[in-house]
């Protein structure tokens, strides 16, 4: 950690504390990158807001926060004292944060502690607080400056006041971050505030990060859903517009996100925005609010009720004046359950702030466990620092589109999306999703259409392949999926969040098919535990393996296992230990532990074993005392699909681990399937696995053969 001033008491653990003179300086964003860091290199993460504007109203920046630590502490456990009490009696008031702050910090091994902002105007006596504040808890401060609506100088001299006051109190300044800044200055404002010594970001402002979702509009004008998707009020709005003209006026004017305010007796411009919303050609709208306490005349409420918009409408009692200035004053906010403006503020923090040098101002020891938000946050590195190319054929998924725009905001891979164009990019509008950077390829109308087709008849001449049939298979994503990666056009496939794994793998073996060496396609699941990731295999694909089908199993999982940094020490599994047990199934497991040494003579393997003595050190000394493997397992090989399957749900729900995959293994390009009850987050973590794997090559296998 950086060093404090010789009178300040040291922290036990890594903190930084983001202090701030004045309000909106989206300090959010910054703690939420700051917790992202941090949970990439260190198990127990937490968070601490030492002042709250209230004990009995839930502060939503520290609610966001928990919900983004990894350390197992509470809301409550992270709060410290209300403004009143700051104000009643300070020295009280910082004798309970500094309290409060170290029952939290014995539960971490770092702590981001988010400082207050009760005030809208700059205020360096607000900051000399947090100073004191800081300085009492032995963290260095990171200033948080807003950098809307000033210059570059008036950044520089506004931090200099600041440093000042932060120097009176002896706090020691860490870092600077110029947030919500014009974005064609960032570069000017950083040289102006970087020193020698202080290191110094800036990053952009976004409109996104403060733009009031539909719901949050619906609150502050005390209104109803008249009409609409509830799910869709989540949609942020980007602008508002009065529809005091006429409808082709309006029409005229309409942009992505607008939400249009209008009175409920104005039926050519309700209809009209209703329809422009599912015409193509149309912005994609946030809503509309219909003001003034009036619904439609029943015969248009019958219009509209037949047509069955999913566009959200809204209606208020307020005036068109009075609607418009609630709706012109109503700020976004980063908080929890808005995962867009969430995905966006980490990848400003990603794309705009160096975490190498942040974290190398705080002493964060490095852990010697692997945490499932580390390895999550690691996957997700990984994936960005050598961008693939991974293709999405089931487009018609909200759950595919939600995932594309997290992975496009994070720039973990370049995709191209199957589906129809203007039905994807319609409903990626309405989920408030940016698929811009995104391609959307339709199958049934593509350039690569006529290559592809000649491609599969000659690949599958043998089997009597014909034209004609060829091009009815090619309108299946699948199949063109697997296609593209076949050529080249794109690096790996992710697809099964609607169709079964037969119809993700099936094309996998008629185009890609398996490695040289390997003849088995199989799978394993990296499953995260509380301290460490272990890897499953096979859970998903072979039935009933063969003792050569095991070997190739217990090989390829060996390598996958290693390309995520897992060291391979390959368990065979089985229901008796060494030669303690005779059998069919035993006697299975046994020939494919010796073919796995034969194939591979420097892998680490045992077989037969039971999975206690395989993962328990204790066991394993009474069992096999003298096996490198026994106890110290991290890649397990199940006899057969029953068991993997089985084993590893019991051990996702019982120890509440984070499963990750399937992930498959033996083609020669990555293609990998999802459960069709796929969350949004385990499609993230699929593709990144998928662009890994792309990075990688055939290098794993090659190691391990």
């Amino acid at each position: 950690m950086v060093a404090a001033p010789a009178d300040t008491p040291s922290s036990p653990v890594s903190s930084i504390y983001i202090a701030s003179p004045e309000g909106d300086t989206g300090k959010s964003t910054i703690a939420l990158g700051l917790l992202r860091m941090l949970g990439a290199s260190t198990a127990r993460v937490g968070v601490f807001r030492p002042i709250a504007r209230s004990s009995s109203e839930t502060d939503y920046i520290l609610e966001l926060m928990i919900d983004h630590t990894t350390a197992d502490t509470t809301y409550e456990q992270s709060l410290g004292v209300t403004y009143d009490e700051v104000h009643a009696d300070p020295d009280a008031a910082l004798a309970e944060i500094v309290r409060r702050y170290h029952d939290v910090a014995s539960q971490c091994d770092a702590v981001v502690i988010v400082g207050s902002d009760y005030t809208d105007i700059a205020s360096p006596s607000e900051l000399g607080f947090n100073a004191r504040v800081a300085v009492n808890l032995g963290a260095p401060v990171l200033l948080a400056l807003r950098g809307s609506e000033r210059t570059p100088e008036e950044i520089a001299h506004l931090a200099d006041v600041c440093r000042s006051e932060l120097s009176t109190h002896r706090a020691h300044l860490a870092g600077i971050v110029a947030n919500r800044c014009d974005p064609d200055a960032l570069d000017d404002v950083i040289a102006h505030l970087s020193t020698e010594d202080v290191p110094a970001w800036a990053l952009p402002e976004v409109p996104l990060l403060v733009a009031p979702t539909m719901d949050e509009l619906l609150h502050a004008m005390k209104g109803e859903l008249y009409s609409g998707d509830a799910e869709l009020l989540q949609r942020e709005a980007l602008r508002v517009m009065v529809g005091g003209m006429t409808a082709e006026h309006i029409l005229e004017r309409l942009t992505e996100g607008v939400v249009v305010i209008a009175p409920a007796d104005r039926s050519d411009v309700v209809l009209a925005l209703v329809n422009a919303h599912e015409a193509e050609g149309f912005p994609s709208l946030a809503g509309i609010v219909m003001n003034g306490g009036l619904t439609p005349h029943p015969m248009i409420a019958k219009l509209i009720e037949g047509l069955q918009p999913r566009l959200p409408i809204l209606t208020t009692d307020l005036g068109t004046f009075d609607t418009a200035s609630v709706a012109a004053s109503t700020r976004g906010r980063v908080a929890v359950g808005s995962q867009r403006k969430v995905d966006t503020a980490l990848a400003l923090m990603e794309r705009h702030v160096d975490a190498a040098e942040i974290l190398g101002r705080l002493d964060v020891a490095m852990p010697s466990v692997v945490t499932p938000q580390m390895f999550e946050y690691q996957l997700i590195d990984r994936a960005r620092a050598d961008r693939k190319h991974i293709v999405l054929p089931e487009g018609s998924d909200d759950r595919i589109l939600r995932a594309a725009g997290r992975l496009l905001q994070r720039q973990v891979a370049d995709l191209t999306i199957l589906g129809d164009e203007a039905a994807i990019t319609r409903r990626a509008g309405e989920l408030g999703v940016d698929l811009s950077e995104a391609t959307v390829l339709d199958p049934t109308d593509s350039e690569y259409t006529d290559d592809f087709v000649s491609e599969y008849v000659e690949l599958r001449k043998h089997k009597g392949m014909t034209e004609d049939k060829a091009r009815e298979i090619m309108s299946d994503i699948s199949y063109f999926g697997t296609m593209m990666v076949h050529k080249g056009i794109a690096d790996g496939m992710v697809s099964g969040a609607a169709h079964t794994t037969a119809h993700t793998i099936k094309p996998s073996f008629e185009i890609i098919k398996t490695m040289d060496g390997v003849s088995t396609v199989s799978s394993i699941f990296l499953m995260c535990l509380a301290d460490k990731v272990l890897a499953y295999g096979d859970c998903a694909v072979v039935p009933d393996p063969t003792s050569e089908q095991l070997a190739d199993i217990a090989v390829s999982s060996a390598a996958t296992a290693s390309m995520f940094g897992i060291e391979p020490r390959v368990a065979m599994l089985s229901y008796s230990t060494g030669d303690s047990g005779s059998g069919a199934d035993v006697d299975k497991v046994r020939t494919a532990t010796d073919l796995v040494r034969d194939r591979a003579p420097d892998l680490l393997v045992e077989g037969p074993i039971q999975y206690d003595a395989a993962i328990d050190p204790s066991v394993a000394k009474s069992k096999l005392p003298d096996s490198e493997v026994a106890g110290r397992a991290t890649v397990f090989v199940f006899p057969d699909l029953n068991t993997g399957n089985n084993t590893y749900k019991a051990v996702q729900r019982s120890a509440n681990a984070v499963a990750v995959g399937p992930v498959l293994q033996g083609l020669r390009k990555p293609v990998n399937d999802l459960s069709r009850g796929a969350l949004v987050q385990d499609i993230v973590n699929t593709v990144a696995i998928t662009a890994i794997q792309a990075q990688s090559g055939t290098d794993g296998l090659e190691v391990a053969k």
